[in-house]
């Protein structure tokens, strides 16, 4: 008998799992909190490499899809100082698909596909019942039981305290992202700034990093080093206060820099929370962990592509793996931890030198990544 396996949260992790079971013909309950898919905006554009985010692409049957839908193009990159000098102008080759780039509502609708998700089933929850199944609990009261329960629910999981005491700490960077629309009609000198993919700007301790997504929509972040209480005594429903705020920090900046802040409409707050880089946990039967749920880390490229891989790779390991179930998540989890153990060290490195006190270790971690 096919045992009753949960997915929570309808994340790149969740989904992608959901999307492989579903390809092997196994039947998945995903569970999401949001009412529906479009409940929230689905944040900025994501790069997929080939070895990781691709890799779990391939094994759930949508490569050729996302190929259609991603950009190349969006893999350049420009650097500039903080004068507005170009100091990095990198370009991708037309044949170059290293790492695309694709809106995450445009990787959200692909991996839904035929799947029936369950929206606005927030769980309060989650406790292991021996070798009975595992109780959810559900914020509205209900809860169902599971051979198997799958926490793919994020930094703040509520899976997560089932197998882990571990919860994530502050790294010292605060982001603050804004937005523009229509840029190549409205603000044609900042789109040729951005250009087809990304422009970054590093000054000490802070940095300002705008990226294109698709539809003539750009994304800006305002990265920095600051208590995680900095805005304390702003409303963060007044956009004009947020913005003399950011701009005050960055003042003596490029003015064609600071118009990105400019012409911003609603500011975001997201402080910067990782996991410990060696997070791991003792294995506990039916219930297990995926994507930033099991491995916070900094936002530099790794942590949706290890998401979608670590959904891939577990499904695979249900449904193709040999022997007891149990001890194919157990050996899962041990694959897993150590991979994201490697990126969570990288990307705290990097995180510290993108943000950091000497703006020429920025362009230094560019030149080691993506060489002249």
């Amino acid at each position: 008998m096919r045992r009753r396996i949960a997915v929570i949260g309808a994340g790149p992790a969740g989904l992608t799992f959901a999307r492989v079971l579903h390809r092997h013909d196994h039947p998945v309950t995903v569970l999401e909190r949001d009412p529906a898919p479009d409940a929230r905006p689905p944040g900025g554009t994501l790069d997929l490499h080939e070895g990781l985010g691709q890799l779990a692409l391939h094994k759930a049957g949508l490569l050729a899809e996302f190929q259609a839908l991603s950009r190349p193009e969006g893999q350049a990159m420009r650097i500039l100082d903080t004068d507005g000098t170009v100091l990095r102008d990198w370009r991708p080759r037309p044949d170059d698909r290293a790492h695309p780039e694709i809106d995450r509502g445009q990787l959200r609708d692909l991996l839904l596909g035929p799947l029936d998700v369950q929206w606005g089933r927030g769980v309060a929850e989650v406790v292991p019942d021996g070798g009975d199944g595992v109780l959810v609990r559900f914020a509205d009261g209900r809860q169902e039981t599971f051979d198997l329960v799958v926490g793919a629910d994020g930094a703040w999981s509520r899976v997560r305290p089932a197998v882990s005491s571990a919860t994530p700490h502050y790294t010292g960077v605060t982001s603050v992202e804004t937005a523009l629309d229509d840029v190549d009609a409205r603000h044609p000198d900042l789109a040729r700034l951005v250009g087809d993919g990304s422009v970054a700007v590093y000054g000490v301790n802070r940095a300002l990093v705008a990226q294109r997504n698709s539809g003539g929509h750009v994304k800006v972040y305002a990265q920095f080093r600051a208590p995680v209480d900095w805005h304390a005594n702003l409303d963060p429903a007044d956009a004009e206060a947020v913005r003399s705020s950011l701009l005050a920090l960055f003042d003596g900046w490029a003015a064609p820099v600071l118009e990105l802040l400019r012409h911003g409409t609603a500011f975001v707050h997201r402080p910067l929370y990782v996991l410990p880089a060696s997070h791991t946990w003792t294995h506990v039967p039916g219930v297990t962990l995926l994507g930033d749920a099991a491995h916070l880390m900094p936002p530099l490229g790794a942590g949706a592509n290890l998401a979608m891989l670590d959904g891939a790779e577990l499904a695979e390991a249900i449904t193709t793996g040999p022997g007891d179930p149990d001890e194919a998540v157990r050996a899962f989890e041990q694959r897993m931890t150590a991979r994201a153990g490697r990126w969570a060290k990288i990307t705290m490195a990097g995180l510290e030198r993108l943000v950091s006190p000497d703006p020429a270790e920025a362009v230094a971690l560019f030149d080691e990544v993506q060489p002249s």
